[in-house]
C-alpha cells in the first residue's frame, strides 16, 4: 500500500481548532476504511475516530463525539481530523491507518500506518 502521511498538527490553544489531513500515495482513501488513533505522553495508543470506505458513515469514541469530525475529500484523495473545541486532554500523537475491510476500534484491524502528528493544547 501507498504511504500515509499526517499533517497540519501544532501548538493550539484549549478550545481551539485544527484539522490534520492524511495522504496516500499510489492508492485511492475511498477504498479504504480509514482510522484514527492517538498516543498521548506515558499513554497507550487509542482509538478516536474511523470513516467507512465509500461512503460518509463515521464512528467516534465518546471522548471526542460532538468535537471531532473525521471526512473525505474524493478530489484531494485525502482524509481529513477536523478537531474542535479541542481540550488539554487531546495532546497527543495523533496517527491515521487504513484497513481493508469495515471499520474497526482495535488497532490490530489497521495494516498501514501513517508516520504520526503531534498536536499540543495549551492553556
Amino acid at each position: 500500500q501507498g504511504q500515509r502521511v499526517e499533517s497540519g498538527g501544532g501548538l493550539v490553544q484549549a478550545g481551539g481548532s485544527l484539522r490534520l489531513p492524511c495522504a496516500v500515495s499510489g492508492r485511492t482513501v475511498s477504498s479504504y476504511a480509514m482510522g484514527w488513533f492517538r498516543q498521548a505522553p506515558g499513554k497507550e495508543r487509542e482509538f478516536v475516530a474511523a470513516i467507512r470506505s465509500g461512503g460518509g458513515s463515521t464512528t467516534y469514541v465518546d471522548a471526542v463525539k460532538d468535537r471531532f469530525t473525521t471526512s473525505r475529500d474524493t478530489a484531494k484523495n485525502t482524509v481529513y481530523l477536523q478537531m474542535n473545541s479541542l481540550e488539554l486532554e487531546d495532546t497527543a500523537v495523533y496517527y491515521c491507518a487504513a484497513r481493508n475491510g469495515p471499520v474497526s476500534r482495535m488497532s490490530f484491524n489497521y495494516g498501514a500506518w501513517g508516520q504520526g502528528t503531534q498536536v499540543t493544547v495549551s492553556s
